[in-house]
């Protein structure tokens, strides 16, 4: 990969959208509004003949934290779209890393707030968690809803009978290359053997990671969801409900179960009203698999910052946060 210095992002964007919409584009600057630890967001102003556009740019800086490839992330999302998830529209997705110095998109601006705590502070100010959740929860119904014979070419499938069965044997990949024993997380995985739920009455395309930091929220509530890089197709639909209820997206409202914004019967009410069937004790059991697979997320990031695959330190603080997924572990499985 071809490392580029960030002062000369809007040249380069400037010179390549001129070529993919084929008149004059200048971008003068590039916002940058994400310190998250996989991607680059920058906001900007495409000025052209036919009129400006407020658009939205996200790099991904290293091949080795991609996902999914950039141009299928591109077509779940447009697929989304068209089913009535609320997304930013994509305008165009280039591969070539020389570019910019990394495989990226381009799609429409949405207003809004997408920084946690300033998210949470705007829906205590309009008093819309419960909208929001509404929302999600249609939202998620709307993704499920897709025939997984319009599965994007690309997109991993999720093959075994059982995705829960699946999603056991890739944690205990990642248990396999901690850096050192982590009891609780043992302990978590005998949980999840033993109440391993039976295979879902209906697989589905999944988002995968739905949560406070991964929404657009705006004082009328959800504006949009991004970050497509994990989604799957075949997979069980209560692993996407489950995942914003994890209290790693509270941001201290621990009251309020779902991202910090409402209770659980706001997103389930929703969800089956929209044509979803919400299933209690899958939830239970996705709950705790998402609060085990991000403690390993966490570990897996800050591994990646010592071996030097992605040194920043985002990657590195990581790991302080891994014996917090772990006390929550705890509390969910006790007696």
């Amino acid at each position: 990969m071809t490392e580029v210095d960030r002062n000369e992002l809007p040249t380069r964007l400037s010179a390549y959208l001129s070529e993919e919409w084929g008149e004059q584009v200048t971008i003068d600057r590039i916002d940058y509004v994400s310190a998250g630890a996989r991607r680059i967001n920058g906001l900007f102003t495409a000025r052209k003949p036919s009129g400006p556009k407020e658009l939205a740019a996200t790099i991904i800086p290293n091949p080795d934290i991609e996902i999914n490839p950039i141009s299928v992330e591109a077509a779940v999302r447009t697929l989304a779209e068209g089913s009535g998830v609320p997304v930013p529209t994509i305008r165009a997705v280039c591969g070539d890393r020389s570019v910019v110095g990394g495989p990226f998109f381009i799609s429409d601006f949405v207003a809004g707030e997408t920084v946690p705590r300033r998210l949470l502070r705007l829906v205590e100010e309009h008093k819309n968690g419960e909208t929001v959740g509404a929302q999600l929860g249609a939202a998620f119904a709307g993704l499920h809803s897709i025939p997984l014979s319009e599965t994007p070419e690309g997109l991993p499938v999720i093959e075994a009978a059982n995705p829960a069965e699946a999603s056991l044997a890739e944690a205990q990949l990642a248990v396999d290359e901690l850096l050192q024993p982590r009891p609780a997380i043992a302990y978590g995985m005998r949980w999840l053997e033993d109440h391993l739920p039976t295979a879902p009455p209906k697989k589905v395309i999944l988002h995968t990671d739905v949560r406070t930091g991964n929404i657009i929220v705006g004082p009328t509530g959800l504006m949009a969801i991004l970050d497509w890089e994990g989604s799957r197709s075949g997979g069980d639909p209560m692993q996407d409900l489950a995942w914003p209820s994890l209290r790693m997206w509270r941001f201290r409202n621990d009251d309020l179960e779902i991202g910090g914004m409402c209770e659980r019967h706001v997103l389930a009410d929703a969800y089956e009203a929209a044509g979803g069937t919400f299933d209690e004790g899958r939830f239970e059991w996705w709950k705790v698999m998402g609060t085990l697979k991000w403690a390993l997320g966490l570990a897996g990031q800050a591994h990646a910052h010592l071996d030097g695959r992605y040194v920043t330190v985002v990657m590195a603080a990581s790991g302080r946060r891994v014996s917090e997924l772990e006390w929550d572990l705890l509390m969910l499985t006790k007696p």
